[in-house]
């Protein structure tokens, strides 16, 4: 581990170095810029070196209003150093010599992608010309009525006025490199981007003459007519078409790169909700193994995940694609919030902490505006004091790696095969449940892929697993290996439960791990059964077990009359000493449980909540599990949570479950965590490494509007006293804090080093060593 992490630190060297010493001259007489065709020899390829984006969204009315000088002006106020410009697909935005390829009704005899291409070129930006190409016009449909997607009567699938056309059809496989051979060839771009790149999602299923004789030569068999998530066919059907889109990506690279030179990449956009790219039948993680550069079309929080999920999202896709790679993110500066007005400035506030939490995560800015003109002048302001913060501190913000001991496991497969069509329910309120904890206790953590285990594992000291119950045989042994070394595991509700399909196993393949099994004759987990169990709002409560010992205290009263007995505790439920009851909500069913196994918390079945004259327990104690920890020697610690507290933090938002979860991580960690931060607020806390130094990001989201977009004011929090364990290769003698531009005094003890910051406003970025 440690020469593995020698030689991250010495490849980021050498690319921070070439990022900072590479200057270019532009198409603009005697203009210095960072031009990215005129590399210097050596230098990383332009799609490494660009990091700040911006994109004017084309409308078709554009053409007539287009002011490009005003345009070039913001370009150079932001401090952009590419941009995303419409080319072609649903509407072309130049004179195209392609048959039926729809020029913009208001387009006339204007070239304005080649105006604007120019313009960016002399400026000395990189451009990627923008594709939409899902979709054409009645005048395209009639021509070829064959390459659009049909449902199982027969009938096109419209969207809007628009027909969808189908990924097995000439429209992909002869129109569109077509297309993308024109522009290449003609303009000159440095790559080509796509936001509808992957057609028609997974919820409408094509029974089009192509997709019907593709699918029955590939699988032997017609193609499903409804949703069946235990039919061969339909399971068949779905890696079918994540395999297309694979197949789209690598000929769509083909072709840009030979028509445009070998560094014209074609990288489609993929969104940072795995829920919308398994819609979609996008394969991130096969995606991230492919990609130069990931292109985020990502453009805002909501109200359940927060913009905490920014800063998770680039850590995830980072832990697909490398942290040697770009990943920007399209960030809108108009209101997206439900609902979504397009010409309206969004709060700054909102649109800032948006893009603050994505620095923080590792991904890079791309301000978004919906066509040229504006009336709504205030969207303008928003992203020029962002940018110029981060182009005057870009060295610390990319070429770096993350430092956690906390690891979340995830698959997309997961989602699908387990999650199938309650994917929210299931699979992404139990990782939300943990992002919350996590972020609210200030533990650093990383998304880590259920695939990468083996690969990645050993700078954890603890893994989760937040209801994952689709799990193949070696995803289950490459825990266990981790586990048999030492290290920890936390596992919640099914974890382990199901098969690489989500088809129920007999007991838990991890079961030898948590020290609890399924008894014989239980009854099925079926789909219907799970969900049940999942949207329970019972009135029921976890009972908290005495641990090794309780004694009669008469100077700890109940309600100041009834002596309580004192109580101690296993360590793990620190901060519970005056309960011993905490709110579920749900319901559990019995446990066979190993000798070895130690239970801290059982169930408590649900009694009335109303009248208040029978709210009382009718079964105050069961020895239904709830919480089961349990060690063997030369193993690490494993705590298994049959109560999904996970998924109803996301959803009740009650402390004492996110307290109970970190107490839990904490406890599998052996308190090894490398970051401790104290004062008020909600502050998502980042920590990265690079050459000599650590890099600690603080994200100030305390905010009435928190919960509830969008945040219109920042409330300061602070003073914020801070604790960092160095690495072994940082001698810290110096705390520069980026945004504050103060230095603060540290101190040190023990490996340790400590500092305070006075407040913080939005963000801060400290700087340690």
């Amino acid at each position: 581990m440690a020469e593995s992490r020698r030689r991250f630190l010495q490849k980021t060297a050498t690319a921070a170095a070439a990022l900072a010493g590479t200057r270019f001259l532009s198409r603009a007489a005697g203009a210095e810029t960072a031009l990215p065709r005129a590399a210097a020899a050596g230098a990383p390829p332009w799609y490494r070196r660009v990091l700040r984006w911006g994109q004017t969204n084309i409308t078709e009315l554009d053409p007539t209003r287009y002011d490009i000088a005003w345009w070039r002006a913001h370009w150079k106020r932001t401090g952009v150093q590419g941009v995303i410009i419409n080319a072609g697909g649903i509407v072309a935005y130049y004179p195209s010599a392609v048959p039926l390829h729809h020029r913009a009704e208001f387009l006339g005899d204007r070239d304005l992608f080649g105006e604007l291409c120019r313009a960016a070129h002399e400026d000395g930006l990189a451009v990627f010309a923008r594709m939409d190409s899902n979709s054409a016009h009645e005048d395209f449909f009639r021509a070829h009525p064959d390459w659009f997607a049909r449902d199982a009567g027969g009938r096109p699938y419209r969207n809007r006025e628009l027909y969808v056309s189908c990924v097995n059809s000439a429209y992909y496989d002869e129109h569109l490199p077509t297309i993308l051979r024109e522009i290449a060839t003609r303009y000159r771009p440095e790559g080509f981007t796509d936001n509808s790149w992957s057609g028609l999602g997974r919820n409408s299923i094509c029974h089009c003459e192509n997709c019907e004789r593709k699918f029955r030569a590939h699988a032997g068999q017609p193609i499903p007519r409804t949703r069946d998530w235990n039919s061969p066919a339909y399971r068949a059907w779905i890696q079918w078409n994540y395999a297309r889109r694979l197949e789209i990506w690598d000929q769509n690279n083909r072709i840009t790169r030979a028509a445009g030179g070998p560094d014209c990449v074609w990288v489609g956009m993929n969104g940072g909700q795995l829920s919308g790219q398994a819609e979609k039948f996008r394969d991130f993680k096969a995606i991230c193994e492919r990609a130069e550069i990931i292109m985020l079309d990502d453009q805002r929080r909501d109200n359940d995940s927060g913009f905490q999920r920014n800063g998770q999202v680039g850590k995830l896709v980072h832990g697909l694609l490398g942290w040697d790679k770009v990943m920007p993110e399209s960030m809108a500066m108009y209101q997206t919030s439900s609902p979504t007005f397009r010409l309206t400035s969004k709060p700054a506030p909102e649109a800032r902490l948006w893009m603050l939490e994505g620095f923080a995560g590792g991904i890079q800015p791309w301000w978004h505006h919906v066509g040229a003109y504006q009336e709504d002048r205030r969207q303008f302001h928003t992203a020029e004091p962002v940018l110029r913060w981060h182009r005057a501190n870009e060295e610390f913000l990319v070429h770096r790696r993350p430092i956690a001991t906390v690891g979340v496991l995830w698959s997309q497969r997961n989602l699908d095969f387990f999650g199938r069509d309650d994917a929210d329910l299931h699979v992404t309120a139990p990782a939300n449940g943990f992002m919350h904890a996590l972020v609210r206790a200030r533990i650093p953590y990383l998304p880590l892929h259920l695939d990468h285990v083996d690969r990645d594992a050993a700078q954890f000291r603890t893994l989760v697993l937040p209801n994952l119950g689709a799990m193949s045989d070696g995803q289950v042994a490459s825990v266990r290996r981790f586990v048999e070394r030492g290290g920890g595991l936390l596992a919640t509700g099914h974890s382990s439960l199901g098969n690489e399909w989500g088809d129920a196993r007999p007991d838990y393949a991890l079961g030898d791990l948590f020290g609890a099994h399924l008894p014989e004759g239980h009854g099925a987990r079926t789909e219907s059964t799970r969900r049940r169990w999942a949207t329970e709002n019972a009135h029921s409560y976890l009972r908290l077990t005495p641990g090794l010992r309780a004694r009669a205290d008469a100077d700890s009263q109940s309600g100041g009359a009834v002596p309580s007995p004192r109580i101690d505790r296993h360590a793990m439920l620190r901060g519970f000493d005056e309960t011993d009851i905490l709110p579920f909500g749900g319901t559990l069913e019995p446990l066979k449980l190993d000798s070895d196994a130690q239970v801290l918390a059982t169930f408590v079945p649900p009694f009335p909540a109303f009248p208040p004259e029978l709210s009382w327990m009718r079964e105050p104690k069961t020895d239904i599990p709830a919480l089961v920890l349990h060690e063997k020697s030369g193993a690490g610690r494993v705590a298994f949570l049959p109560a999904d507290l996970d998924r109803r933090y996301a959803r009740d938002n009650l402390p004492d479950h996110a307290n109970l979860l970190a107490n839990l991580i904490r406890w599998t960690a052996r308190d090894d965590i490398p970051l401790a931060v104290e004062g008020p607020g909600l502050i998502d806390c980042h920590l990265y490494q690079q050459p000599g130094r650590v890099i600690l990001h603080l994200v100030n989201l305390t905010s009435a509007g928190t919960w509830r977009a969008p945040v219109e004011e920042f409330i300061p929090v602070g003073p914020v006293r801070v604790r960092v364990k160095l690495p072994e290769n940082v001698r810290a003698r110096r705390v520069r804090l980026l945004v504050g531009n103060e230095t603060p005094r540290p101190a040190s003890e023990a490996g340790w080093i400590r500092f305070e910051l006075k407040s913080i406003l939005d963000h801060e970025v400290a700087v340690i060593g």
